[in-house]
């Protein structure tokens, strides 16, 4: 029982939707119900997803498993195991209770291939970066994921944050606007939120055929960043900041510049969620003063 308090709400909804389809279900269909669960059935989901190798998948649901195997509700395994037969449907408030079994009656004869083409169908942008999708769907199918792959080549510079979002909400900002390369602006990239350290992030980030590079040069170090409490605070630090680091890195500024036009969509990223909070708005106007900067950019 003590474990028990430890737990998530989506953790909850995670085993009760194990638990209502057997207490066993392999990764592939594990992910593809948690999905439709939350797409379908869900407001405020539980989890996010990002397309895939094998479409629609949460890296929150995997760190979840660790977890959770380390609780003890999980067995390690292959595939997503329970470990007992405690009822944890009954842990979840009464409306999401009813929703799981109604889930439940709806898609518990879909397995394997045709459960995975319920995804790709009904939702293509999951697809859009999927292994196998050509050989599950048919011509228009595949038109329709096609047609959902985001395509804008325009070139553009892109500033983003990843303070108070999830990695999958991060990671598809990314994807939506077509960043081909990231640009980290941290001088130290590691980071206690799942996903966010250097490895990690870039390890990912080359699964979606994002290139990553690090930019410590541009960066400030963590003891300029302690006390800050508010507008006026940000704004002497960035002051220092401009005077200082980007006036001696100007050539960082020149090659960033340069891998712009080389890649055409590229961001920079760093910690906090608004730009006028993080040096790399900063970055971005620096850029802008460059004689030859006639490139648009967007804080996403």
């Amino acid at each position: 029982m003590e474990n028990r308090k430890k737990l998530f709400y989506r953790q909850k909804v995670l085993l009760a939707l194990l638990q209502s389809f057997g207490g066993k279900l392999a990764s592939v269909e594990l992910q593809k119900y948690l999905f439709l669960f939350t797409q379908i059935c869900q407001k405020d989901k539980s989890y996010e997803f990002v397309p895939y190798k094998y479409g629609c998948f949460s890296f929150q649901s995997y760190v979840d498993r660790r977890r959770l195997t380390e609780f003890g509700y999980l067995l390690e395994n292959d595939n997503w195991l329970l470990s007992d037969d405690t009822d944890h449907v009954a842990s979840l408030k009464v409306d999401e209770a009813k929703k799981i079994k109604l889930f439940l009656e709806k898609y518990k004869t879909l397995k394997g291939d045709a459960l995975i083409r319920e995804v790709y169908t009904k939702f293509p942008y999951y697809a859009t970066r999927s292994e196998i999708a050509a050989t599950l769907l048919d011509k228009e199918e595949l038109n329709n994921v096609k047609s959902a792959v985001p395509d804008n080549e325009e070139t553009c510079f892109f500033t983003i944050g990843y303070e108070g979002t999830s990695f999958e909400n991060y990671l598809n900002r990314l994807i939506r606007n077509n960043v081909t390369l990231l640009c980290d602006v941290r001088k130290n990239p590691i980071s206690r939120k799942y996903g966010f350290s250097q490895k990690t992030l870039s390890e990912t980030l080359k699964n979606l055929d994002i290139d990553y590079i690090h930019m410590p040069a541009l960066g400030i170090v963590s003891d300029k960043r302690k006390i800050l409490n508010s507008q006026a605070d940000y704004n002497r630090l960035f002051d220092e900041y401009e005077k200082t680091i980007l006036k001696a890195n100007n050539d960082a500024l020149q090659h960033l510049h340069t891998l712009v036009l080389k890649h055409n969509r590229v961001a920079i990223t760093c910690f906090e969620a608004e730009v006028c909070m993080c040096h790399r708005g900063s970055v971005a106007k620096a850029l802008e003063k460059l004689p030859e900067w006639d490139i648009e950019i967007k804080h996403i």
